[in-house]
């Protein structure tokens, strides 16, 4: 049993470097969404140039992209096999998180949308859920699943990922692509959508009104403020610490509705599910359930943001599923 298992790795491992009979001469499915991501916010920069806070570092980034894209088009030519076509998606998911900022970039030039959402958060739950959990459960133990649950939102994206790469190489693609399709949709929504979540709204018209239900209209507010509240827990835990960090890095007054942290996790966990590994989906399953909890406990979203999370999640899932099976049948996706 042991031997037989050891050959089964070395034979995957050849696998990786097998020259492809047939190479793909063009760009990947998931390449062409990206491109098709930048080319539509290159027209955006076009008649916003002059409004936008970095148009310049904007567009040299864009530049770096397209040669990263190429560069990895190139060594995958040179060699063509899993190992050269894994590193070409790889790649992209890698930039997820740098695209992420951008969307603040677009959307800080418009109206603000957070009284909506808070509003509807009261409409239908009578209260704010983001101001009340964490103050319900406060304890350290129960702060620091919460943070767990929400670090754990990249490493679930690479399970999923090389899960496919290794034992599902013939689904990759259609994988990949259903992942990184997703993202930049939510990207799309965010720049035309401009809403905070509690963490930024929250301060910015102070608590006291939150409590008594009142969600003061706050303009372009965001467009120069960023300030937030901390995250509910202690600072000396250590799944708070990844996240505080993560926020320090990277986070921005954006990205609130729907929640793609929701969504793309619920995206994982349908893929899990259609790639008949139990194991796989019961392994992620605890991690998924901790991470929406978290993202109203920890004021990144209101309730409504993750109802919206799961509803888009469905949908794009069916959308670049059935998408992607098209384009393979016309020859334009592998």
């Amino acid at each position: 049993m042991a031997l037989s298992r050891h050959l089964i790795r070395i034979m995957m491992l050849k696998s990786f470097f097998q020259i492809e009979k047939k190479p793909v001469r063009g760009l990947l499915a998931v390449e062409w969404v990206v491109m098709g991501y930048l080319a539509v916010t290159l027209v955006l920069m076009l008649f916003t140039y002059t409004k936008l806070h970095n148009p310049e570092s904007m567009l040299w980034g864009r530049f770096r992209v397209v040669a990263m894209t190429a560069a990895l088009w190139l060594v995958y030519r040179m060699a063509p096999c899993r190992l050269t076509r894994f590193f070409r998606i790889a790649g992209q998911m890698a930039l997820l998180s740098w695209w992420y900022p951008d969307t603040y970039e677009f959307n800080r030039m418009f109206t603000n949308f957070d009284p909506v959402f808070a509003g509807w958060d009261q409409r239908i739950f009578g209260c704010q859920p983001s101001l009340l959990f964490c103050q319900t459960v406060s304890n350290h133990f129960f702060s620091e699943l919460m943070d767990l649950g929400y670090s754990a939102y990249f490493p679930m994206i690479a399970v999923v990922t090389i899960f496919y790469f290794g034992w599902r190489y013939e689904q990759f693609g259609r994988a990949s692509f259903i992942i990184l399709a997703s993202f930049f949709a939510y990207y799309l929504i965010y720049i035309a959508l401009p809403v905070t979540g509690p963490q930024y709204y929250y301060p910015a018209v102070g608590l006291d009104n939150i409590a008594r239900g009142v969600f003061p209209a706050v303009g372009d507010y965001f467009s120069t403020h960023q300030e937030a509240l901390p995250s509910p827990g202690k600072p000396d835990g250590f799944f708070y610490q990844m996240v505080a960090d993560a926020h320090a890095a990277g986070e921005r007054p954006t990205a609130a509705f729907p929640s793609s942290h929701v969504g793309i996790s619920t995206v994982l966990m349908l893929l899990a599910w259609a790639s008949r590994s139990r194991r796989l989906f019961f392994i992620l399953l605890p991690f998924y359930i901790l991470l929406c909890l978290s993202t109203v406990y920890i004021y990144a979203h209101y309730a409504v943001d993750v109802l919206g999370g799961w509803v888009s999640a469905l949908v794009f899932y069916v959308a670049f599923y059935l998408l992607y099976e098209k384009l393979a049948a016309k020859g334009y996706a592998a």
